[in-house]
């Protein structure tokens, strides 16, 4: 007995070094910057010889809307980048850091080495490892010249004193014990490496999705720890803590990507709205924060690689593509349904779920109000984003091309659960829709996600 109380001690000691040398043995050597110069070899010489200060400051502006940085990083009303931001998980919340270069409360004190590593290594100036909730596992794709220019541009922001709380994950999850497992079962540091079978587009595209861009961090499914697939796994998911689903970028029923025209993918990305596509919730931060700033080659490369995963997706049906079971919908119900749609809907969206059009500020047309026939968004199983629009309410993004947002009411104190469930059945199965029938449970569950 003692001997198999022996062994099992001697492995749990053995496992436990091994979780903090996997952790904390990184070789980062953050005291010296010419060590830093050092490390960053050839390549990043030959950048700094070739661009001035203000050319990596603007580059750095540049990647820090491809990463969306903002979002997360500002609290609404407040100064850019000044942390604080309360992300919501199912463990509890994480508040984003202050990026500013205050030297009290946020990168005043980092050197370049010092921002490398959190982005590579996921641990911060004093060796803490980071929550995984910042997406270190994209971040680490991130090239060191591409670093230094993010953290020379928030070098160049004025500093704000802002105080960031400080989590409040349950115990023991906030630990760093349990960072440090979380991390030796999930985390890996690693370097994009180009395709040589593939185009120069194609790579760049997917060193944007999978690094700054760290797409799958939504559009991915995750376990009961928190953790998403891989860094190209686009298969859709509930986003936790904001009961959004971010659909599947590989499926053909929930966006088409593999036979959507390139122009139409990066028209989405600039503008918010595509024929057949229409982004909101998070999604539209995204395009008002990120992607629409982006140059018109770098969305064709995120388009480009994008919808090559879906055409090799679109060769292996996947559950989302499975059609969803339809209910039978009582006399009641329908008749409920379109009586609310026609009093609540139909002036924006028309009697026949046409939708409404507007001219952009580019001489393009748009859609104000989005067409409910044959939209992906209106027809998919997974119904979280239909109840929280229904629920309340949002605007379009504020993009270059269409500067005066169009918004939705909340409904949120005008329909009972049941008149949600019977209104959306109606524009699900109406006007050539195929959609499965909504009930007041499938409603229910949905909001009560959303009040906790």
């Amino acid at each position: 007995m003692k001997r198999v109380f022996a062994l099992i001690l001697a492995v749990c000691v053995a496992l436990a070094a091994w979780v903090v040398w996997d952790n904390f043995a990184d070789g980062v050597d953050t005291r010296d910057e010419a060590a830093a110069e050092l490390a960053r070899g050839q390549t990043s010489a030959a950048t700094d010889a070739t661009h001035t200060v203000s050319d990596r400051v603007a580059q750095g502006a540049y990647l820090a809307r491809a990463g969306n940085c903002v979002s997360c990083h500002t609290v609404a009303g407040q100064a850019p980048y000044a942390g604080g931001r309360a992300l919501d998980t199912p463990f509890g919340k994480v508040y984003a850091s202050n990026l500013t270069p205050d030297v009290d409360t946020g990168l005043g004190t980092w050197n370049a080495q010092h921002f490398w590593r959190a982005l590579h290594h996921g641990r911060s100036k004093d060796g803490r490892l980071l929550a995984p909730v910042f997406p270190y596992n994209h971040t680490s794709l991130v090239t060191r010249a591409d670093a230094d220019a993010l953290f020379a541009y928030f070098q160049s922001l004025a500093p704000v004193a802002n105080v960031v709380p400080a989590h409040t994950l349950r115990w023991p999850l906030g630990t760093q014990a349990a960072f440090a497992v979380w991390r030796s079962m999930y985390f890996k540091p690693a370097q994009f490496t180009a395709d040589a079978q593939q185009s120069p587009a194609w790579n760049r595209g997917a060193y944007l999705v999978q690094g700054l861009g760290h797409c799958a961090a939504c559009h991915s499914p995750r376990d009961n720890l928190g953790a998403s697939g891989d860094l190209d796994d686009m298969s859709g998911g509930l986003m936790p803590g904001a009961n959004w689903y971010a659909p599947s970028l590989l499926s053909a029923q929930e966006t088409q990507l593999a036979t959507t025209p390139l122009t139409d993918i990066v028209r989405l990305l600039q503008t918010g709205s595509a024929p057949k596509a229409w982004v909101n919730g998070p999604m539209a931060e995204v395009v008002q924060n990120g992607t629409q700033h982006l140059t018109e080659a770098d969305l064709q490369a995120m388009a480009t690689y994008l919808q090559a995963r879906a055409q090799v997706a679109l060769r292996e049906p996947t559950e989302q593509d499975a059609p969803a079971p339809v209910r039978k919908v009582s006399l009641r119900s329908a008749q409920n349904g379109a009586a609310i749609y026609k009093d609540q809907c139909a002036q924006c969206h028309g009697d026949q779920g046409q939708g409404q059009s507007v001219v952009l500020a580019n001489g393009t047309r748009g859609m104000a109000y989005p067409p409910l026939a044959g939209n992906r968004a209106v027809v998919m199983p997974q119904i979280s984003n239909l109840v929280q629009n229904l629920t309340y309410g949002g605007f379009s993004p504020v993009t270059h091309a269409q500067p005066q947002p169009f918004g939705m009411p909340p409904f949120v104190l005008t329909l009972s659960d049941r008149d949600m469930a019977d209104v959306l059945t109606h524009i699900r199965q109406q006007w050539g829709n195929t959609g499965s029938t909504v009930t007041e449970f499938d409603v229910g569950r949905v909001r009560v996600l959303q009040v906790h």
